[in-house]
């Protein structure tokens, strides 16, 4: 499973990450005549809301032919290039004065490559700014339905093959330090916890919504996985969230997410 498969219904499920955009927009500070790179645009839901705020070109790229195909198809008739790009070959140059990075920066295997593209990206004094779960610890909720999953005898032989697909930093002064190291100023970084209930049905939806494209994509395997692992999982994951609710019938999701903005020199 990947981001191909859940594109058609990632806009309608990516609650988290939407509701957290809202605050990632008012740090980049979008001005009417900015040329904007939506970087790992999904759907697209987020990059028309980029398309209402600057006269300027707006550009949305994500590695994913679904999610690009989706985009396209609601773009509703607004003036957005869409393209398949992964990050780590983009080749963008003195293109942009903005680049929006929403619920993306966790899924870079190599951040030094991608923040070298990005800088070439930018014009001088563009701006980047950034939003993603930060720490080992990013979801102890979705942890510990993990955790289950790890445990379970359905699915611990197969679990233990997986290899992160995330880059979590446990500091806000290590993505600082990333981001400074690529030749950006470094104005604003700083992790913030941020939480928000649901019932065990919704905690799922939200899981499936970007989670589980880590937890169940074959390549981050180094077994093969099958149907039965896949749907194990899942019930594991299901039953868990059930497991830990509150005596109202609903689960609190607790995320730690960092937030950065960073300048080009």
């Amino acid at each position: 499973m990947g981001f191909n498969e859940i594109s058609a219904r990632y806009e309608r499920d990516s609650i988290v990450q939407s509701s957290a955009a809202g605050k990632l927009l008012g740090l980049l500070d979008i001005k009417r005549d900015d040329d904007v790179l939506d970087l790992g645009c999904g759907a697209g839901n987020l990059t028309k809301k980029l398309r209402a705020l600057t006269a300027g070109k707006v550009v949305g790229i994500d590695p994913s032919e679904g999610m690009i195909r989706e985009a396209e198809a609601k773009r509703d008739g607004h003036d957005i290039a869409f393209s398949v790009i992964n990050a780590d070959t983009m080749q963008f140059r003195d293109r942009f004065s903005a680049i929006f990075c929403n619920s993306v920066f966790q899924w870079f295997r190599d951040p030094a490559l991608v923040l070298k593209n990005c800088h070439t990206a930018l014009r001088k004094g563009g701006r980047m700014a950034i939003q993603a779960p930060a720490t080992k610890d990013y979801c102890p909720q979705f942890i510990a339905a993990v955790n289950a999953a790890a445990n379970d005898a359905r699915t611990a032989k197969t679990y233990s093959s997986l290899g992160s697909p995330w880059l979590f930093l446990e500091t806000a002064e290590e993505y600082a330090a990333l981001f400074r190291r690529a030749g950006f100023t470094v104005p604003f970084a700083k992790i913030e916890t941020i939480s928000s209930v649901h019932s065990p049905d919704e905690a799922m939806t939200i899981f499936e919504s970007g989670a589980a494209a880590g937890y169940l994509n074959q390549e981050h395997y180094s077994t093969k996985t099958d149907e039965e692992y896949t749907k194990a999982f899942r019930e594991i994951v299901r039953i868990s969230f059930q497991r830990q609710t509150r005596q109202d019938g609903k689960i609190e999701l607790v995320f730690n997410r960092i937030y950065l903005v960073a300048i080009k020199l």
